[in-house]
């Protein structure tokens, strides 16, 4: 399904995802809904946990297509409410247990793991957010599924980039809301970035700019 209904662009294609495979889709959740994640090894559990957080999100956006965003009124509710219940809303039961996307990522994924690139990988359905994969995330793949993620995302202009007449570096929030986690990696958010930029010189005399994140629904909207 990722690979018919995500471009190149990590656009997702939800009018045609919706009419041909949104049944698919839930089967495939229902399918993997007795998985003991924590009786995987580490990056079957975490490729596990990744592929079930961007089902479960496709699978929100599906069920009420057309939207253009996630936010308000995505569920008919106060601003600050609806936007906060898409993640906090228990929406599956995996081995009896009830989750939330919020549970997934920051009780699961963030907690049990010391795994900072998921960020690049976790896809709430926002322009903002990193790309996503035409392919799911394979144990034996994940480490290089997840490198390649890291440098897609610094590299593009969009999420960082740098300019040296202002000797600023722009990123995206995502290492704001997340710094804790990138700097059990690196003594900085610079030296965390400079890791995989094109610009690998980067010094902690750069100026940092967060930039606007944009929660407009990653879809494609040609054929």
């Amino acid at each position: 399904m990722l690979e018919k209904y995500v471009d190149d662009q990590g656009l997702v294609h939800y009018a045609l995802w919706q009419k041909e495979s949104a049944k698919e889709l839930d089967q495939w959740l229902m399918s993997v809904n007795q998985t003991s994640w924590d009786g995987l090894e580490r990056d079957h559990a975490i490729a596990f946990l990744i592929n079930l957080y961007n089902a479960l999100t496709i699978q929100q956006v599906l069920q009420r297509y057309p939207i253009h965003s996630i936010r308000p009124p995505f569920l008919g509710l106060p601003n600050w409410l609806g936007f906060l219940q898409f993640f906090t809303r228990e929406i599956y039961r995996l081995k009896g247990r009830s989750l939330s996307l919020n549970v997934i990522e920051h009780d699961i994924l963030r907690k049990k793991f010391n795994e900072p690139r998921i960020h690049f990988a976790l896809v709430c359905a926002s322009i903002g957010c990193p790309l996503l994969r035409s392919t799911a995330y394979l144990p034996d793949k994940l480490s290089n599924q997840l490198e390649e993620d890291a440098h897609r995302f610094i590299n593009n202009p969009s999420k960082v980039r740098y300019e040296t007449g202002s000797n600023t570096l722009y990123c995206s929030k995502i290492f704001k809301w997340y710094s804790a986690d990138f700097l059990t990696q690196s003594d900085s958010i610079i030296d965390y970035i400079s890791q995989y930029h094109t610009n690998p010189e980067l010094s902690d005399s750069i100026k940092v700019v967060y930039l606007p994140y944009s929660w407009d629904l990653n879809q494609r909207t040609s054929s």
